[in-house]
């Protein structure tokens, strides 16, 4: 494949339809078609070459190479999809689509279809273990909403768009970025047991969240940030917190705001352009463009969960009952989700389990995900 060192020369070489067919044709089939429904690899060219029909006698069905892959049933010509293609790997911080709708010509709503039928092709659809040294944080993204009848000391906020990403990095290896379904720790834990190899050394911050995680892993260590501690020898998060870092400017700068409802695909973005850093711009398109067949269709973006097939939880918590200032409100204790007890207050919890009622309180307004090892919720 030509090296395209810029967006100029893929414009040119993809300047009309059959061309971008021939280059499809030989990527996917190697040159010679392969009818997607039954695997036959006898064809007739129909179509003036821009369709085929299947010369198995049982088949004869009619197909043409986007059949299966990101362009299925677009009525956008592919010479306007691979110039799409190459904006959002080449970009460093990504493109909105109110962006790619002005440099392409198509309206706003197209090209947000379009985005995320690419960033649905860009999902890691292989199993990779992270072996080694892997560092482990999490990243909270939420949507703030003051109530104006009040002061700005007494602002509440709304959780129910609050989610949590768990981001995993192997040292000098890929990055992984998973949204955990809610804050329990038990879901924390199943994320890093699916995705890291049980002979790997765990690196996290102080959380409380991880104090059991290391059991089953070859070590886990862990630095203290809240007592200024960010690095101890080789024991540190500084890798995962940079990417992290370019995945909250990416957000800012160009998103601006998303929702949990696509928020996975969102990360799996960042995560395929974090783990290619080091290709050049050219080589990075055509590696995306290895990555086609995948299906996207109008009425799954609109009407599903946002969340890729292995999750089946629902993608952000529920919302959170903030409890009525000056007034005793009941709360619980527990520990992998099984209540151990209640109390009539916060600050009878502080009194009996000896736990900061500030600590306790964090966690009750989803700013934590536990205070001395436990859940609290409110009843």
């Amino acid at each position: 494949m030509q090296q395209f060192r810029n967006l100029k020369e893929v414009i040119c070489h993809f300047s009309d339809e059959q061309k971008c067919i021939d280059f499809l044709v030989q990527q996917r089939w190697g040159g010679c078609p392969v009818c997607p429904y039954c695997k036959s690899d006898k064809w007739y060219s129909i179509e003036n070459g821009k369709r085929f029909k299947c010369a198995n006698k049982e088949c004869h069905k009619k197909y043409s190479v986007t059949v299966g892959t990101i362009f299925h049933a677009s009525n956008i010509p592919l010479t306007i999809w691979f110039p799409a293609a190459y904006l959002i790997s080449a970009h460093k911080k990504g493109i909105s689509s109110c962006q790619l709708a002005r440099d392409l010509g198509v309206t706003q709503k197209t090209a947000w279809f379009m985005l995320h039928r690419i960033r649905e092709s860009l999902r890691n659809k292989e199993s990779i273990f992270l072996k080694n040294v892997v560092e482990v944080d999490e990243l909270y993204y939420q949507t703030k909403t003051r109530d104006e009848s009040i002061s700005a000391k007494d602002s509440v906020y709304d959780f129910k768009n609050k989610s949590m990403i768990v981001g995993m990095i192997e040292r000098a290896g890929e990055l992984k970025l998973e949204v955990s379904p809610n804050m329990a720790r038990s879901n924390l834990y199943s994320i890093v047991h699916k995705n890291i190899d049980k002979a790997a050394s765990l690196m996290t911050d102080g959380e409380s969240a991880y104090s059991g995680i290391g059991k089953g892993y070859a070590s886990h260590q862990s630095v203290n940030h809240r007592s200024g501690e960010y690095v101890r020898g080789d024991v540190h998060t500084n890798t995962i917190e940079g990417a992290f870092g370019l995945f909250r400017r990416t957000i800012i700068g160009t998103y601006h705001k998303l929702s949990p409802k696509h928020l996975a695909r969102y990360c799996d973005e960042m995560q395929y352009r974090y783990n290619s850093r080091k290709l050049k711009d050219g080589q990075r398109f055509e590696v995306t463009l290895n990555r086609l067949e995948s299906r996207l269709s109008w009425k799954q973006l609109t009407q599903d969960n946002g969340l890729t097939a292995e999750t089946v939880i629902e993608p952000h918590i529920p919302s959170v009952t903030i409890g009525v200032p000056g007034k005793k409100t009941p709360i619980r204790q527990m520990q992998n989700g099984k209540v151990i007890a209640t109390y009539p207050s916060i600050v009878d919890a502080e009194i009996a389990t000896g736990i900061k009622k500030q600590s306790i309180s964090r966690v009750l307004r989803g700013r934590r995900l536990s205070a001395g090892g436990f859940e609290w919720e409110y009843l």
